[in-house]
C-alpha cells in the first residue's frame, strides 16, 4: 500500500509540474503576442509555394446523402464537429510551435501570407510532405519525433534510458504517450492528461452524437469510444467499430504511427467520417470469406503461416464526408484497414474501408492522366478503375493477414512493429502492395474476381506506381513503391521499351511478385530489422529511370484537395 501511495503522490506532483509548464508556456505565447515577436522568420520564395499548392488538384466530393434521415444528419454535423478538433490535435502533434505559427498566419495584414496559410492547414505545420518534408516557412528541419519527444532527444538518448530503467519502457515505447525531459530524466504523459482539454471536447461532442442516433451499433461504439479516450485504452471501442452496421461508418481516435519516424511508436489522431454504400459493400462481401485461403495461399514456409489473429474482416464500401487529422493532412487517404492492435486482431479481426469517392477522384484527376504519360500501347489499353479499386481492397486486406504477433528466437513474444521500429511503415506498406496483387490474382482461380481481368490487373498495378513514387521515396507508400518497382525492373518484369514507355513481362512478373512478398513475409515473421534496412537500402533509390519518368509528370497534380459536402 505505501508503495502505491508513494507512487501516486509522485505522479500527482508530476502532473502539477506539467500544468506549471502548460501556464507558464501559455504566458510565454502571450508576452510574445503581446511584443509582436515573429515566430515566422523565413519564408520559401511565394511562387514556389503556389506551385507546390497547386500539385494538390481541388476536388468537390461527390457523396449522396440522400438516404439518410434527419437525425443522421444531425449525427454527422456533431461527428464533424469532434474532427474538427481532433485537427488541432494532430496539429500539436506533428509540433508544439504550430499554433503559434497559425496564429501569426491568420493575424497577417500580408495579402500573400494566405498563400502561405492555406499550405500550411494542407500539411498542417511549415513542411512539405510533397517535397520530403522541406520547410516552406523558416528554415528548421522537421523534427523525426514530431511532436510526440523532446525535439534535441537521440534515438540513443531513448534506448540508453530505457536499458537503465526497464520499468519505464512500457510507459516510453506507449502508442499513446508523449515522451518529455524532466531534468536528466525521461517520462510519459498519457494523451489523455497531456491533451486534457480538447480530449473533453471530444468526449461530449461523442456523447452528444450517441445521444442522438438511433443507430444500436453506432451508440454502442461511440459511448464506448468517448470512455476510451479518456483512457487511452481502445480494445473495447475498437471491437465495437468492428460491428458498425447502420448508415455511418465512423473511425475517431489515435491509430497510424506514420509521424514517429524516430521508432515508428506514436500514434497520431485521426478521423474518417463517412456513409456506407450498402450495394457497392455487398457486392465485395464474398471477398471476405476467403481469409483463411488467403492466409493459407501466402507464399512462406508452413511453419509460419500460422496465424492467431481473428477471421473476421468486414468490408465496407463508404462515401467520405470529412476526415481529419493524420489522414488529412498532404496525401489523402484512399482506403484504411484499422485497428491496428494485434490484441484486437487475435480477437476478432480488422475491417477495411474502401473511401470510393476518394478512390474515383485520384483516379480521373491524378491517376489516369499518369498513365496516359507513361504506359506502352498494351498495358495502358488494360487499366481499368476496377483494377485499381480491387488492388486498392486487396491491400488494405493484405494488411490484415500475414504475421502479427510473433515469437523470436529467444522466445520473446513481441509484435512485427515493435521489432522493426521506424522501418515497419515502410516494409508493411511495401508487404500490403505486394500482397495485394498477388492475392488478387489468388482470388481469380477462386472465380472471386473475373480470370480474364489478370493482365488488367497486372497493367493497373504498373500504371498506378509513380502515383505513389510522387509521394515521395522517404514517405512510407512512395519508398515502399519504389523497392518494388527498383526490384521488378531489376528481375526484368517491369522494363522501358524503345520509346521510353513502362511495359510489363507477365511471367517474369508472376515470379517477382512471388519472391518478393515471400522476402516482405520473412522479414516479418522473423522481426528481422537488419533484413529490412538491407532491403529498403538496396531498393528504395531514385534511379536515372525513375527521376527520368518523374520529370514527365511534372506537370500534373500529384494528389487531390478534397472539398467536403456541406450538411444540410
Amino acid at each position: 500500500m505505501k508503495v502505491k501511495r508513494s507512487h501516486l503522490a509522485q505522479r500527482n506532483i508530476l502532473t502539477m509540474n506539467f500544468g506549471l509548464i502548460t501556464v507558464l508556456s501559455f504566458c510565454l505565447v502571450v508576452i510574445m503576442q503581446k511584443c509582436g515577436t515573429k515566430v515566422i522568420t523565413t519564408k520559401a520564395p511565394l511562387e514556389e509555394v503556389k506551385a507546390e499548392y497547386a500539385k494538390l488538384a481541388p476536388v468537390e466530393l461527390k457523396c449522396d446523402l440522400s438516404n439518410l434521415s434527419v437525425t443522421d444528419k444531425k449525427v454527422l454535423v456533431q461527428l464533424i464537429e469532434a474532427s474538427k478538433i481532433i485537427d488541432s490535435l494532430f496539429l500539436l502533434q506533428v509540433s508544439r510551435e504550430n499554433p503559434l505559427i497559425l496564429d501569426e498566419l491568420k493575424k497577417s495584414r500580408d495579402p500573400n501570407d494566405q498563400v502561405y496559410l492555406d499550405m500550411f492547414n494542407v500539411m498542417f505545420g511549415p513542411w512539405n510532405e510533397l517535397v520530403a518534408n522541406e520547410p516552406f516557412l523558416n528554415d528548421k528541419p522537421k523534427p523525426l519525433g514530431a511532436g510526440f519527444y523532446p525535439e534535441d532527444m537521440t534515438k540513443e538518448e531513448f534506448q540508453d534510458f530505457i536499458v537503465r530503467n526497464p520499468d519505464n519502457k512500457e510507459s516510453l515505447e506507449s502508442g499513446f504517450t508523449v515522451v518529455k525531459r524532466e531534468k536528466d530524466r525521461l517520462i510519459a504523459v498519457p494523451y489523455h492528461e497531456e491533451y486534457k482539454e480538447k480530449v473533453n471536447q471530444i468526449v461530449e461532442l461523442l456523447k452528444s452524437a450517441a445521444d442522438l442516433t438511433s443507430d444500436a451499433s453506432l451508440k454502442n461504439y461511440l459511448q464506448l469510444r468517448a470512455e476510451d479516450l479518456l483512457t487511452d485504452n481502445y480494445f473495447n471501442s475498437d471491437m465495437a467499430w468492428l460491428d458498425l452496421n447502420g448508415n455511418l461508418e465512423v473511425v475517431i481516435g489515435p491509430y497510424e504511427v506514420y509521424e514517429d519516424a524516430l521508432f515508428s511508436y506514436k500514434t497520431a489522431y485521426e478521423s474518417f467520417i463517412c456513409v456506407v454504400d450498402h450495394v457497392e459493400s455487398q457486392k465485395l462481401e464474398r471477398v471476405a470469406t476467403y481469409l483463411k485461403d488467403m492466409q493459407s495461399n501466402l507464399p512462406m514456409p508452413a511453419e509460419y503461416k500460422k496465424s492467431s489473429r481473428g477471421m473476421s474482416s468486414p468490408i465496407k464500401v463508404v462515401q467520405e464526408v470529412f476526415s481529419a487529422g493524420d489522414t488529412k493532412a498532404g496525401i489523402q487517404t484512399t482506403a484504411f484497414n484499422l485497428p491496428n492492435d494485434e490484441k484486437v486482431r487475435e480477437a476478432k479481426g480488422s475491417k477495411k474501408v474502401m473511401l470510393k469517392n476518394i478512390a474515383e477522384a485520384k483516379f480521373e484527376r491524378c491517376w489516369v492522366p499518369i498513365v496516359n504519360l507513361i504506359l506502352a500501347e498494351k498495358p495502358l489499353k488494360n487499366v481499368t478503375f476496377e483494377a485499381y479499386f480491387n488492388h486498392v481492397l486487396m491491400h488494405e486486406i493484405s494488411h490484415g493477414i500475414g504475421p502479427g504477433m510473433i515469437t523470436l528466437s529467444n522466445g520473446t513474444q513481441t509484435t512485427v512493429s515493435k521489432e522493426l521500429k521506424e522501418l515497419y511503415p515502410i516494409i508493411e506498406e511495401c508487404k500490403a502492395d505486394v500482397l495485394g496483387i498477388y492475392e488478387y490474382v489468388f482470388l481469380m482461380s477462386k472465380n472471386v474476381f473475373p480470370k480474364d481481368q489478370k493482365y488488367s490487373a497486372y497493367a493497373s498495378f504498373l500504371g498506378g506506381m509513380f502515383r505513389s513514387i510522387r509521394f515521395g521515396i522517404d514517405e512510407a507508400h512512395g519508398g515502399g513503391v519504389a523497392i518494388q518497382f527498383n526490384y521488378f525492373i531489376e528481375k526484368g518484369a517491369f522494363y522501358a521499351d524503345a520509346q521510353g514507355k513502362l511495359d510489363l513481362d507477365e511471367k517474369k512478373l508472376e515470379a517477382a511478385i512471388s519472391s518478393l512478398a515471400e522476402q516482405l513475409l520473412m522479414i516479418e515473421a522473423k522481426g528481422d530489422y537488419a533484413a529490412a534496412k538491407s532491403l529498403i537500402d538496396q531498393y528504395r533509390v531514385m534511379t536515372p529511370l525513375m527521376s527520368q519518368t518523374i520529370e514527365k509528370l511534372k506537370h500534373l497534380p500529384v494528389d487531390i484537395r478534397p472539398i467536403y459536402p456541406k450538411i444540410n
